[in-house]
């Protein structure tokens, strides 16, 4: 995660004794994606209690404090808060840091190998999405299971077994769309690849 700037708004500073706090609905900065601000949501997936933003397809999650919670996670990791109150004062530090040099907050972490002959540089947080996605999806199907095996055991009565199969119809639709298109964004990439290629 991109460190986060300082700012000299009233509502946020380094040096405040009272951190800012965030809810949903509040008009927000995120310096680390762009320097245009968003608007804050609940969290729409995952069964999480954060904070989230929709960004390029996306949503990443934040805590009350503006702290970056990883899909993976229920807790933050980092160190700065990432989000700032959308105020003069931050937009015009946000806009000073985007006229700068970004290369040099920029952190990579190599899980490549040695003989990899052609690699992707991806976003954290286009990572964390596909995680989170992949969770959720696998949840989804552990719950499929379930009901199968109550309505192979007759567990529940026929009219329910209709209910929850007509649910669970729903449910799988939704969640083919969402990955599908999670695929399809991923092979856009691998396009560019020689994978790819090799796919002509």
């Amino acid at each position: 995660m991109p460190n986060s700037i300082s700012t000299t708004s009233n509502t946020q500073t380094t040096t405040s004794s009272t951190p800012a706090t965030f809810k949903a609905g509040d008009s927000v900065l995120c310096p680390s994606l762009s320097s245009n601000p968003f608007v804050l949501i609940n969290a729409p997936y995952c069964k999480r209690d954060d904070l989230a933003l929709e960004y390029e397809g996306s949503y990443f999650y934040y805590d009350a404090q503006g702290y970056f919670v990883p899909a993976s996670d229920k807790v933050t990791n980092d160190y700065q808060p990432s989000l700032f109150h959308d105020t003069p004062a931050n937009r015009q530090a946000i806009a000073t840091l985007y006229s700068g040099n970004q290369s040099s907050q920029r952190t990579v972490i190599d899980t490549t190998e040695a003989d990899d002959k052609e690699v992707i540089l991806m976003s954290a947080f286009d990572l964390s999405d596909i995680v989170c996605d992949i969770e959720s999806a696998a949840t989804v199907i552990s719950d499929i299971g379930k009901l199968l095996a109550l309505i192979h055991y007759e567990k529940i009565d026929t009219s329910t077994a209709i209910s929850m199969a007509r649910l669970t119809h729903d449910t799988t639709v939704t969640w083919d769309d969402l990955l599908q298109r999670q695929v399809s964004s991923i092979k856009e990439t691998l396009a560019m690849t020689g994978y790819g290629k090799e796919g002509k």
